[in-house]
């Protein structure tokens, strides 16, 4: 509850916050910063599936890790996850891939979106696989990997907010938080996938 809570409550307000961009309104200081890519249809229309395909992603996550869902109504587990995989494979990571080449900061800010459009790509693509091939455990692991890269968009904002009032200057505070964000929520992923290995092999020796 300590970890679910806060997390259901900050990707809720990501949500929450995604909402006004569908206004299609361009005063908005992310729009207004890239203003030249969005004269590109092709961007433009890129961007909304992108934050659309985000705010999907992560609400339909938070059903998938319910344990309560999980066993009692597998049936909606396996349609979020259809949802989840879908929108991922298909909208959210092809669309970041596309933008990752004009994202803002240096080259290895951009390299960092190339990479994890690719690696969320991958993992959700393992993820499905694995449950084709009914291995529930491999599908767990990869599914939390595909999980971490999703709420990267959560955790950017919070370490956004805390360099912010820690009074860093805007670029430094960009780059400092999106690569904390990614490697930080990577190192989390493997930490839980360890956890839950340790105790899924403890539980065959008691």
């Amino acid at each position: 509850m300590l970890f679910w809570v806060p997390v259901a409550g900050l990707s809720l307000l990501l949500i929450y916050n995604t909402l006004p961009y569908f206004s299609f309104s361009k005063d908005f200081s992310f729009i207004e910063e890239r203003s030249f890519l969005f004269k590109s249809n092709f961007y433009n229309t890129c961007f909304y599936i992108h934050i659309f395909a985000g705010a999907l992603c992560i609400f339909t996550a938070l059903i998938q890790f319910s344990r309560y869902i999980l066993k009692k109504t597998k049936a909606i587990h396996r349609f979020s996850g259809k949802i989840y995989v879908f929108i991922v494979l298909f909208l959210g990571a092809p669309t970041g891939l596309y933008m990752s080449f004009f994202a803002k900061g240096s080259f290895w800010e951009r390299s960092l979106f190339l990479f994890m459009a690719g690696w969320w790509f991958i993992t959700t693509l393992n993820g499905l696989t694995t449950i084709h091939k009914k291995n529930v455990m491999a599908h767990k692991v990869w599914m939390i990997r595909s999980y971490a890269m999703a709420m990267t968009a959560v955790t950017f904002r919070v370490y956004h907010i805390v360099f912010y009032l820690l009074d860093w200057g805007h670029l430094e505070n960009y780059e400092l938080s999106l690569w904390i964000s990614v490697i930080g929520n990577m190192l989390f992923a493997e930490w839980v996938i360890y956890r839950q290995g340790k105790n899924y092999l403890r539980s065959f020796a008691t």
